[in-house]
């Protein structure tokens, strides 16, 4: 007497051919979405040692989120350059770069690209 049941099928084993087409997918976007280029280095000078004398005016320039100031006195991040000139008698002569009020590091990359394209050669970042 036969209970009208059917044997039961054979397993299926599972594809693995979605999961490496998912895996490919995965490798390729990475790749693509991954940055190649060479790294930027922003030159700044080392400080002077102790027996450094400085020379010539005071050259300060205080960077603020919003605003950038030279020795005290607020300037457009545009006329710093010009404001700067009449201090400095050489293309080396030191100008002391110094982070206020919670200025983020873009802003201090923004000031010092701006001064090197500008001529000025010597940069010291100071706490």
């Amino acid at each position: 007497m036969s209970l009208g049941l059917a044997p039961p099928a054979p397993r299926r084993k599972p594809s693995l051919t979605p999961m490496i087409d998912v895996v490919f997918l995965l490798l390729v976007f990475f790749m693509l979405a991954a940055r190649f280029g060479q790294d930027v280095a922003i030159p700044l000078g080392a400080g002077g040692g102790a027996g450094e004398a400085w020379s010539g005016p005071p050259r300060l320039v205080d960077i603020r989120p919003g605003t950038v100031a030279l020795n005290g006195v607020e300037t457009g991040l545009d006329d710093l350059a010009d404001a700067l000139r009449p201090l400095i008698e050489t293309p080396e002569d030191p100008v002391v770069l110094r982070p206020r009020d919670g200025a983020d590091l873009q802003r201090v990359i923004d000031v010092t690209d701006t001064l090197n394209a500008a001529g000025f050669g010597r940069l010291i970042l100071v706490d």
